[in-house]
């Protein structure tokens, strides 16, 4: 054998050896997030969720052209900066000090987009910098969303800056949520308005968008292209961020504010993290959701402080033929975050259709929120809701109801007398697990609307204390388990049952002057039980309807 022939075999095997290990030390000291640490004990199975692993490289967009001087366009550096770090392998594009002006912000594999403290993305205003695109994944068209990326793997956002959306160039506004001023204010800066005088519209593109829409559907869909939909871009305003069936995905420290229509809006993604973040919307914002998970598994969301114009962290899940997980949204954790203005301080629904399970919401804050825990869906619109778990909920003059459910959502009022038959679109909100509630004032405590068809069922609701102008309502529900609960309301009845069945309430308060302490009403409201509970505060323990079976209320 010759020497150097055995040297250079020798130098190939090392390097290989090497390259294989290197590879092992990477994945093994890529970072996982294991929910027990900030959980505890979780009360479903739940994997340790990985985190997006970057090589030890950067790429300064202001290496790429870019200037932050705020009036400088700087799509082209953007894209150039994350092409040249995702086809190096990955790493950090970083976003220095400055303002940087610039139209959308397409992703790709192995890129963290981090942003310095002083840096300020400002989306740009020109509409027309945002091309009306097609989803490769379910092939509709859409306007470009600020950032987005489809079928990505390892990406993140992360950093001490601030996106904003420039959302106002985008958005509605409803006369009703504004002061004389600032209509007025609006109105003269140009735009539009709709011919009931309700609706401000930044351009007339947008306020005659739905209409021509309407009328492109009518057409042969297979023959449409992108600039059949230009005509419509103002009105189909686009998410400020999306990312659509990827894994992998981080989300810790920037501020996010001011987007055309929902904040953060990840579909389909897996193994995500969103922590240590800020959502900011206008509270009259137009759809101006916060944090809105569109389906997707394995999500943990920590320590983020939201405060927006629509709901403000929202579960939704609709089926897709191109993402096969069943139910489409599963094993959610949300922990430690604030909110200060939404319609919802955690919400399920509106779409429920493509199901949910597993999902815990624990120790968070709801301050001035329109309600506090807020699950809706409609007929339609519904699926199979089932392993919810929400506890250690703190809450304060929250607007509406401390606590939601809703499957009339959207419905009109004659809806409700309606009985359909059930189908896979019926809603079904099942074993519902709420405990550890405190809530200091809500216009009411809680309220349950079922369907005649589907009630709201298995729900149990543990160490609950809420004070608010009106106390418990529940129609078309079922099974449901009360224990230690103490709703303070400031007019009788403290619970009212309609249509409702196997109420199983014990350790229950009954205020001091409480007029009535629960009223009985439908046909259907039968085995209701107490125990262990001290109504001799109560002037009239019990009002029954005519229609309500004498023996329907028993105590132990």
């Amino acid at each position: 054998m010759k020497t150097g022939n055995y040297n250079s075999t020798f130098r190939h095997f090392i390097i290989f050896a090497l390259a294989a290990i290197m590879t092992c030390i990477r994945q093994y000291a890529q970072e996982t997030v294991n929910l027990g640490d900030y959980i505890g004990n979780m009360p479903f199975d739940m994997p340790h969720i990985q985190l997006p692993f970057f090589e030890d490289k950067s790429y300064n967009i202001i290496d790429f052209g870019a200037s932050g001087d705020g009036q400088l366009l700087n799509t082209g550096a953007f894209a150039a900066a994350i092409q040249t770090c995702h086809a190096n392998g990955g790493g950090r594009v970083i976003v220095p000090p400055g303002i940087w002006l610039t139209g959308p912000i397409r992703f790709m594999s192995s890129v963290n987009l981090h942003l310095e403290k002083g840096a300020l993305i400002v989306f740009s205003r020109d509409h027309k910098d945002y091309p009306v695109i097609r989803n490769p994944v379910n092939k509709s068209y859409i306007v470009s969303p600020p950032i987005y990326g489809f079928g990505l793997e390892n990406i993140a956002i992360t950093g001490e800056g601030i996106l904003d959306g420039s959302g106002e160039t985008w958005r509605p506004v409803k006369k009703m949520k504004t002061t004389e001023t600032q209509w007025k204010k609006l109105v003269e800066s140009g735009g539009a308005v709709s011919s009931d005088g309700k609706m401000y519209w930044p351009t007339r593109e947008a306020m005659e968008g739905e209409t021509y829409l309407e009328e492109l559907m009518n057409k042969d869909k297979k023959l449409l292209e992108a600039k059949d939909y230009e005509p419509a871009r103002d009105y189909m305003r686009p998410y400020m961020v999306v990312f659509y069936q990827c894994s992998n995905v981080l989300f810790d420290g920037p501020t996010f504010r001011n987007s055309p229509k929902f904040v953060l809006y990840p579909t389909y993604c897996n193994d995500m993290v969103i922590r240590n973040i800020k959502v900011f919307n206008e509270w009259w914002a137009q759809n101006g959701d916060g944090i809105d998970l569109g389906g997707g598994k394995n999500i943990f969301v920590h320590n983020c402080l939201v405060s927006v114009g629509d709901d403000a962290i929202c579960m939704k899940s609709s089926k897709s033929k191109n993402y096969h997980e069943d139910p489409a949204l599963q094993n959610v954790v949300i922990t430690g975050c604030e909110v200060y203005h939404g319609h919802g301080g955690f919400v399920i629904g509106s779409n429920t259709d493509g199901g949910m399970r597993n999902i815990l919401v624990n120790n968070c804050s709801f301050v001035t929120t329109d309600v506090g825990l807020r699950f809706k869906s409609s007929r339609g619109r519904g699926g199979l809701v089932e392993n919810i778990f929400v506890r250690d909920i703190y809450m304060k003059d929250i607007v509406r109801e401390a606590i939601l459910f809703n499957t009339y959502y959207d419905a009109s009022v004659e809806d409700t007398a309606v009985i359909f038959d059930a189908n896979e679109k019926t809603p079904r909100f099942q074993k519902f697990y709420i405990s550890n509630i405190l809530c200091y004032g809500a216009s009411q405590a809680i309220k349950i609307l079922g369907l005649p068809e589907m009630p709201v069922q298995d729900i149990l609701f543990e160490n609950i204390t809420i004070s608010a102008e009106a106390g418990v309502e529940c129609r078309e529900a079922r099974h449901i388990n009360i224990t230690n609960m103490a709703v303070i309301p400031e007019k009788t009845p403290v619970y009212s049952l309609y249509n409702s069945s196997d109420f199983f309430m014990k350790g229950i308060t009954c205020p001091v002057n409480t007029e009535i302490f629960m009223r009985l009403e439908g046909k259907q409201t039968a085995n209701i039980r107490l125990s262990d509970s001290d109504l001799s505060h109560a002037k009239k323990i019990f009002d029954q309807g005519k229609e309500v079976n004498r023996n329907a209320v028993r105590m132990e």
